[in-house]
C-alpha cells in the first residue's frame, strides 16, 4: 500500500484560486460516496472540535446542500452549494456560497470543481475553488480555510480506513 501520499494545497491571488490535490489510500467509489453523501460528509467534512451537520442534500444536477459547521459551543457557521455538473465517479462541481441559518447566501460565491481518479488502489481528488472575488478568498484564508481543511482531510482519511 502506498503511503507517501501526495497532499498539495496552492492559492493563487492573481486568478482568486485555490488548488488542492490529495490521495487517499482508498479505491474510487468509497472516496465518491465520501463527498457526495450526506452521512458521510457530515462525519468527515469539520475540522475537530467542529462538527458538520447538513440539513438537507440532494446530490443531482441542480440539487443543493445546506450544512452547517458547528462549534463546541453550538455556534453555527452556514453554507449554501447548488450541484451544477455531474459526472459520476469521475467529477462533479458546485457553487459553493456562505449563508445564513435562513438559507440567504452571502455573496459573492465560488465554483468548486471536484475531479477523481485512481491507480493500483490508490484515489486522487483534485479541487479547483474559483473565488468570485478577491474579497472572498482573503476571507477564507483569515478564517484559517486551509488548516481547517487539512484538518477535515485528515477526517476523511482516517473515515476511508475505518470503511475500508
Amino acid at each position: 500500500m502506498k503511503t507517501d501520499l501526495l497532499f498539495d494545497f496552492t492559492v493563487d491571488k492573481a486568478t482568486k484560486t485555490v488548488s488542492i490535490t490529495r490521495e487517499f489510500a482508498a479505491e474510487l467509489p468509497l472516496v465518491w460516496d465520501a463527498f457526495t453523501k450526506k452521512k458521510l460528509l457530515d462525519q468527515w467534512q469539520a475540522p475537530k472540535p467542529w462538527s458538520a451537520r447538513t440539513k438537507y442534500m440532494d446530490f443531482k444536477l441542480g440539487g443543493k446542500r445546506f450544512y452547517a459547521m458547528v462549534s463546541p459551543e453550538g455556534m453555527e457557521r452556514w453554507a449554501l452549494q447548488e450541484y451544477t455538473s455531474i459526472s459520476p465517479k469521475t467529477n462533479f462541481r458546485l457553487y459553493n456560497a456562505f449563508a445564513d441559518a435562513n438559507e440567504n447566501p452571502e455573496l459573492p460565491g465560488s465554483d468548486w470543481d471536484h475531479t477523481f481518479s485512481e491507480e493500483d488502489g490508490v484515489t486522487k481528488v483534485t479541487i479547483i475553488i474559483v473565488n468570485e472575488s478577491l474579497e472572498r478568498l482573503e476571507k477564507m484564508i483569515e478564517m484559517g480555510f486551509e488548516t481547517g481543511f487539512k484538518m477535515s482531510i485528515d477526517n476523511l482519511e482516517k473515515l476511508l480506513a475505518s470503511l475500508s
